[in-house]
């Protein structure tokens, strides 16, 4: 494939997703593609014990999706991209963690709330709310979830518009050792509650790749009637690889429904070839103080109880933390063996502080077909109460808090 100097944002989203189909070299084609991603998952630590199931997404998330091209001529390129998720244990669109609809203790008692005892009812309302809202797609269940865009790419770099990777994740999957496969990813650290905004929809993404460097910058628009700024995200990446190395950087801001500044992410990283394999290293900050999806809580509630609930939940769901990463991958022959560690630092009053540590091996049977084992291990300090999950999908919360989880996962995974 020829190469280019520009990348679009279907370009950059291979950063995050290993494996998207090659283009065939016409002047015009479309390509199916996808993942095909299964096996044993094991957990430990949850309210039910130990739970042995079969998971899709063990190392990636299973999706199929087309993807077109056109040449238009002088440098210009019009193109597309269609992509679903899908469940290959049930057939479904969206999955729900191993602990269901259960959150964190500290989001469902009313006294760790700083409420008396006699909110409880409410709190366990609205607790159950957000409980039912926890899983992959399991809300809206749309039929191209992961992505879903067109887009132009000129001389001058690439223009894209639609549901798309946000910046700051493309950022963070590129220094994370294990590129965001399976439990031993970084970002599983940080999934309850939500700590990084992977793809967002409605989208408008400029990106440029020269001389080593790509960027992008994207404005995402919340389309609530009446406040341009509510559910609004923007976001800007730099990367520079360079002989044996690479660094940068991305950041996040979105805002919450009623336009207020809520969830915000900053990244850097670097990676550096040592030996057989590549050494990386990130830190990312996570910061909210206004977060989304709490403004409706003190109508659910109703009265005088509606405000105080309503504050107890939005101080609870507040995030202020940074992230660490350290990792080694190094591929030898069909062998490829990553070991990472990780860590949180919940600096709010929760101190719900985490960190997890392993190993994740793959060994090709082709260029397309590998076979994958995972073992990582969670441990929760004081507050924090997180299980690991995969790739496709969350682990949900531990037995009590502080209780430790252990991950082993046996899968197979194919491109096609």
């Amino acid at each position: 494939m020829k190469k280019m100097t520009l990348v679009s944002a279907a370009a950059l989203g291979c950063m995050a997703t290993a494996a998207m189909a090659q283009e065939t070299p016409a002047a015009s084609s479309v390509t199916l593609y996808g993942i095909a991603d299964v096996g044993f998952n094991h957990v430990t630590g949850l309210k039910q014990g130990s739970v042995t199931q079969l998971a899709s997404g063990i190392m990636e998330g299973s999706r199929w999706g087309l993807k077109g091209n056109e040449e238009l001529g002088g440098g210009y390129k019009a193109i597309f991209t269609l992509e679903s998720r899908v469940e290959l244990d049930t057939g479904s669109v969206s999955n729900r963690p191993a602990s269901g609809s259960q959150v964190p203790d500290r989001l469902n008692t009313a006294t760790l709330m700083g409420l008396p005892a006699v909110f409880q009812p409410a709190v366990t309302a609205v607790a159950g709310s957000l409980g039912a809202q926890l899983g992959v797609n399991h809300i809206d269940k749309n039929l191209f979830d992961r992505q879903a865009y067109v887009g132009l790419i000129t001389p001058v770099g690439a223009i894209t518009a639609g549901r798309q990777y946000t910046p700051g994740y493309l950022a963070s999957a590129t220094f994370d050792s294990m590129h965001t496969e399976s439990s031993l990813a970084l970002g599983q650290l940080v999934s309850v509650p939500v700590s990084f905004t992977i793809r967002t929809s409605n989208a408008l993404q400029y990106a440029i790749q020269t001389n080593g460097i790509t960027a992008t910058v994207m404005y995402a628009m919340g389309e609530v009637a009446g406040n341009n700024s509510a559910n609004r995200l923007l976001g800007t990446m730099v990367v520079y690889k360079g002989a044996g190395f690479s660094v940068g950087g991305g950041y996040n801001t979105q805002n919450n429904e009623v336009g207020q500044k809520s969830l915000t992410n900053g990244i850097l990283g670097a990676s550096v070839d040592i030996g057989p394999g590549t050494l990386s290293t990130m830190f990312a900050t996570i910061k909210d103080d206004n977060p989304a999806g709490v403004s409706g809580i003190a109508a659910l509630v109703g009265g005088g109880a509606g405000v105080l609930v309503q504050n107890a939940f939005t101080t609870a769901l507040k995030q202020n933390a940074t992230l660490a990463h350290i990792g080694y991958r190094m591929t030898m022959g069909a062998n490829t063996v990553t070991v990472a560690y990780n860590t949180m630092n919940d600096k709010t009053a929760s101190n719900a502080d985490r960190d997890s540590y392993g190993v994740a091996y793959s060994y090709a049977l082709s260029k397309r077909t590998d076979l994958n084992a995972v073992l990582t291990r969670f441990n929760n300090k004081n507050s924090s109460q997180l299980a690991p999950g995969g790739n496709g999908f969350l682990g949900g919360v531990t037995a009590t808090a502080g209780t430790d989880s252990t991950n082993v996962a046996f899968g197979i995974r194919h491109r096609f």
